[in-house]
């Protein structure tokens, strides 16, 4: 299985999500995705199986908290779209993809035991 692992390369969720993997020998690569923006339809695509636009941002950030009012309530897709393509950071992270399409968002010990089959979770 293929898995690919976006985020950024200085958060410290990320950095223990790979750690994780490489300690059980899940093969992965990391995109940072503030260098390598990702496409409307795959923002899309995350959103449909993460459970919206809500759920893919951190409302907790610093970047978040800096927005304007008039940017933290996007009213369309379309503005949700850009908002994280101009801020992709608001993205919880980590963000797993498997090559079977399988999207998942965060990383905890049990959480990605279950996701990978290793061990008990």
């Amino acid at each position: 299985m293929t898995t690919t692992v976006y985020g950024l390369t200085n958060c410290d969720t990320c950095r223990k999500a790979r750690k994780w993997l490489d300690r059980f020998g899940v093969a992965h690569e990391f995109v940072d995705y503030r260098d390598q923006r990702q496409t409307p339809e795959t923002l899309d695509a995350w959103r449909a199986q993460l459970g919206g636009w809500e759920a893919m941002v951190n409302k907790s950030s610093t970047t978040w908290r800096t927005l304007p009012d008039t940017r933290k309530a996007p009213g369309s897709d379309a503005e949700w779209r850009l908002l994280l393509k101009e801020y992709p950071q608001l993205i919880r992270r980590p963000v797993v993809v498997t090559d079977d399409g399988v999207v998942t968002q965060g990383f905890s010990d049990n959480g990605f035991k279950k996701r990978f089959g290793v061990g008990p979770a």
